[in-house]
C-alpha cells in the first residue's frame, strides 16, 4: 500500500508562493501548473488547494507582493532625491533595479494573464496604488514648475514606458550590458535626457 506524501511545512501557503516563483523564472506564467507547484513544493497535487482557489489565484498573491514591493522600492529610491524631478529620476532607477532584483515577480506582475490583476480586489488595488505613487511623484513635479502643467496621467504613463521599456529589456537579456551597474547607468542616461535636468 502506498503511503500518503506528508509535507513538513511550517507555513505550507508561504512555501508554496516561494515555490511559485522559482516555477515561474523557469517556465513563465504560461507554463505555471498547480500540479507542478505541488511536486516541487514536495506535496500533494490537492495541497495547494487548501490555501489557493487556482493557479491565477497564486499568482494574484505573487502579483500582489510584487507591487507592495515596487511600491515600496520607488518610495525608498526617492527618498535622497533633492527635489521633485530627481526624486521622480529615482523613483524610476528604483523600479529598474526593483525588476532586476525581482525578475519573478516582476515577470508576473506585468506578464501574467489580465485577468489575474482585474478579478482578484487585491492585485488590482496594489497595482493601483503603485501607479498612484508615479502619480503623485509627476504631480510633485508639475507643482515646482519642473514638468508642463498638464495631463498628470498622460505625463505618468510617458514615466511608466520609459522605465518600464528598459527594465523589460533589461529582465529579456535584450540589451548589450551584463552587470546591473551597467544597466542602471544606460537607465539614467534614458531617464536624464528624457526629462528635464
Amino acid at each position: 500500500m502506498r503511503r500518503r506524501k506528508r509535507y513538513h511545512h511550517g507555513n505550507l501557503r508561504e512555501a508554496l508562493l516561494e515555490s511559485a516563483l522559482q516555477l515561474i523564472a523557469e517556465v513563465g506564467p504560461a507554463g505555471f501548473t498547480l500540479r507542478e507547484l505541488a511536486r516541487r513544493t514536495g506535496v500533494s497535487h490537492n495541497a495547494p488547494y487548501r490555501h489557493f482557489r487556482d493557479r491565477d489565484e497564486v499568482m494574484a498573491k505573487v502579483t500582489v507582493q510584487g507591487f507592495k514591493e515596487l511600491t515600496q522600492a520607488m518610495l525608498r529610491g526617492s527618498q535622497s532625491g533633492a527635489g521633485a524631478i530627481d526624486r521622480l529620476k529615482r523613483a524610476g532607477l528604483a523600479y529598474i533595479s526593483f525588476a532586476l532584483q525581482r525578475p519573478e515577480h516582476f515577470t508576473v506582475m506585468f506578464d501574467a494573464p489580465t485577468r489575474v490583476r482585474t478579478d482578484y480586489a487585491d492585485a488590482a488595488e496594489a497595482s493601483e496604488e503603485a501607479f498612484n505613487t508615479l502619480l503623485s511623484f509627476v504631480k510633485s513635479c508639475q507643482d515646482e514648475r519642473q514638468l508642463p502643467s498638464g495631463n498628470t496621467h498622460e505625463f505618468a504613463m510617458l514615466a511608466w514606458s520609459m522605465v518600464h521599456g528598459v527594465a523589460k529589456l533589461a529582465t529579456t537579456g535584450r540589451l548589450p550590458y551584463t552587470s546591473t551597474a551597467e544597466i542602471l547607468k544606460f537607465a539614467e542616461f534614458v531617464i536624464d535626457n528624457s526629462l528635464p535636468a
